[in-house]
């Protein structure tokens, strides 16, 4: 059986459900852009890829007018969204019981550091990662795999096979896979079967507890 010694954990739809807090981040940036959205479901899709992505290919913006709505998003994400947000039930015994195990956890996640942090501490979940890496502010390192090489580049462990990348996206698998690590898809997060399906992880889990079974036989 195949055994991970270095663990790289997304945050949003992995770690916590941050639903409420970024889809009215994002529903208050596009009624600053003059676009009124009620249903905050239809925003979910914003969970995950980076920003200036989400309001392009979703709501066809211009990169400049993705970057204007990047800043009306931070501006509620700041003053409040990123603590609309809440832990998985079970999240913080398997991260304490996989630790036991010695196995060296990280986060790794498309959100800018910053706010990356802020959670992971206000939900007493940080002590358990050995180092957290996710964008900067300017989104310059954006995509997934590349904030990936940086978690491995951090572990200084050059044998590719202890990794595996934990998301509940397909950015998440798509990133592994372009750095040449296993994955674990989610299915609790905001990923669907069908994405799973197109994009291939080496395994599926659907609950935080199956999640947690895994990890500790692997």
């Amino acid at each position: 059986m195949k055994k991970y010694d270095i663990l790289l954990f997304d945050l949003d739809g992995t770690l916590t459900e941050p639903k409420e807090g970024i889809t009215k981040a994002v529903q208050y940036a596009l009624k600053c852009a003059g676009i009124i959205e009620n249903n905050l479901d239809k925003l979910e899709a914003f969970i995950g890829p980076p920003l200036i992505e989400g309001f392009m290919q979703l709501y066809g913006f211009t990169e400049k007018e993705a970057i204007e709505a990047r800043s009306k998003y931070r501006e509620y994400y700041t003053a409040q969204g990123a603590l609309e947000n809440k832990l998985y039930e079970g999240m913080d015994k398997l991260l304490k019981n996989v630790e036991k195990l010695g196995k060296t956890l990280l986060v790794a996640t498309s959100k800018p550091l910053y706010y990356a942090n802020i959670i992971l501490e206000h939900f007493g979940i940080a002590k358990h990662f050995k180092g957290v890496f996710g964008a900067e502010m300017n989104e310059i390192e954006h995509k997934k795999s590349d904030v990936i090489k940086r978690a491995i580049d951090f572990a200084k462990d050059s044998d590719l096979s202890k990794y595996l990348m934990i998301g509940d996206r397909k950015h998440d698998i798509i990133g592994a896979k372009t750095v040449g690590i296993d994955s674990i898809a989610v299915l609790y997060g905001y990923g669907t079967k069908e994405e799973f399906e197109e994009h291939k992880p080496n395994y599926i889990v659907s609950t935080v507890s199956e999640l947690e079974q895994f990890l500790l036989v692997h």
